[in-house]
């Protein structure tokens, strides 16, 4: 190539500014900012290659245009990555902020639609829940205090089936629940309360963390089809597994001491415990968590001792009245 070639393909800033539609100061920017490259003529003035500038310009145009920032677009234009993972990168961002949007916007209208009396106590629920993957990031650490020391790698699935992700466009109702749940689980003697519910009494005795939560967690799941048959909580093969499986954890065996030793200091009738599965089951539909299918249990457990224990019980009352 001839130098009047090379220098007819040449154009100055101003030149390059009134093909491209951009301002001058705008493509002077762009070179400051690395994106977009020049040569100095003899006279010290900013040339460009018509071609590979304008075809460079007009990309940072559309993809400005499409919202995306310099950085980004930088890395797109030094190679570092192409135009449709950035493209998705920002797709991304945007699903993020479309969330934080619309939980703001249902949180808004949730004080809004409180009445007088209820409007300050839903503003400061709303307040410390002010974003749900925030709110999220709590229950889920909630739920691996409670479960600890089983290994985080065994919770994911639990926690899949049991923490409510918060909704990508959450209604009135659907803030408010989630803020209560998030509410909850801070509420104080709360986590001790849950801690009791899942591993009973004296849970230090316990040699066998893991192979109780693995042996109640596979019970429990079998006890959700009897929950959606309404089969009512009674004794047999699913109680007989659960008090199993404790007892192993322990070193101890299965009977009626055994069974009454489990619902000593029993936290399963908390009015919170209650709410909080209550909540969870609002925001989930009709998945069957391990809230309901544990109660289930709890009252099969306590029905099964009442009825042992009624012999014994009558018995106690004979030698009193002679």
């Amino acid at each position: 190539m001839t130098d009047d070639i090379r220098a007819s393909a040449l154009v100055s800033i101003g030149e390059l500014a009134r093909s491209t539609g951009l301002a001058v100061r705008t493509i002077r920017f762009y070179c400051d900012e690395g994106i977009l490259e020049s040569r100095r003529s003899a006279g010290g003035h900013r040339m460009f290659d018509a071609d590979s500038a304008t075809e460079r310009l007009l990309l940072v145009r559309r993809l400005r245009a499409l919202g995306l920032g310099l950085s980004s677009i930088t890395d797109v234009l030094h190679g570092g990555r192409s135009i449709a993972e950035a493209i998705a990168a920002e797709s991304a961002r945007l699903d993020i902020e479309f969330r934080s949007l619309a939980w703001r916007r249902a949180s808004l209208r949730a004080v809004e639609s409180a009445t007088p009396t209820q409007r300050a106590e839903r503003l400061a629920l709303l307040a410390a829940a002010q974003d749900g993957g925030a709110a999220h990031d709590c229950l889920v650490q909630f739920w691996r205090r409670i479960l600890a020391p089983v290994p985080r790698s065994d919770l994911d699935m639990w926690l899949y089936w049991n923490v409510p992700e918060p909704p990508a466009d959450p209604s009135v109702d659907e803030v408010v629940a989630y803020a209560e749940l998030a509410a909850l689980i801070v509420d104080p003697g709360m986590s001790s309360t849950v801690r009791q519910q899942y591993w009973r009494s004296q849970p230090e005795m316990i040699r066998d963390r893991r192979g109780l939560y693995i042996g109640v967690g596979d019970l429990l799941t079998d006890v959700v089809p009897l929950l959606s048959a309404g089969v009512r909580p009674h004794a047999g093969r699913e109680l007989d597994r659960f008090v199993n499986a404790h007892a192993r954890a322990r070193g101890e065996r299965d009977s009626l001491r055994f069974r009454q030793y489990l619902l000593i200091d029993a936290t399963d009738t908390d009015h919170r415990i209650h709410r909080y599965w209550a909540l969870t089951g609002q925001l989930l539909g009709t998945r069957i968590t391990v809230g309901p299918a544990h109660n289930w249990i709890y009252d099969a457990l306590a029905r099964s001792t009442d009825v042992a224990d009624a012999p014994a019980a009558q018995q106690r009352h004979n030698e009193q009245a002679h």
